[in-house]
């Protein structure tokens, strides 16, 4: 995946990052007995996968054809052309 940069975009960063926000609230008020705070924090994981998902939508995110320098040269002249 390293040679692809897969992730390495600001829609990937700022999705997971409010995300792994959102999972270490839940956490907390699950420990703390508390299950509004613990939904609360499910929202916010749900809102870093609509973030990421807006900002993809906006071209922060990976470019559908980053995958192709990973195909060999053999598989790149014989594939078919896309469009």
């Amino acid at each position: 995946m390293a040679g692809s940069s897969h992730g390495h975009t600001p829609a990937a960063w700022t999705g997971v990052s409010i995300a792994f926000i959102g999972f270490c609230v839940a956490g907390a008020f699950m420990v703390m007995d508390q299950p509004a705070g613990f939904w609360a924090g499910m929202g916010v994981v749900v809102i870093g996968g609509v973030v990421g998902w807006i900002m993809r939508a906006m071209g922060m995110g990976q470019p559908k054809d980053a995958h192709d320098t990973l195909l060999t040269t053999h598989e790149r002249e014989t594939a078919p052309a896309q469009s």
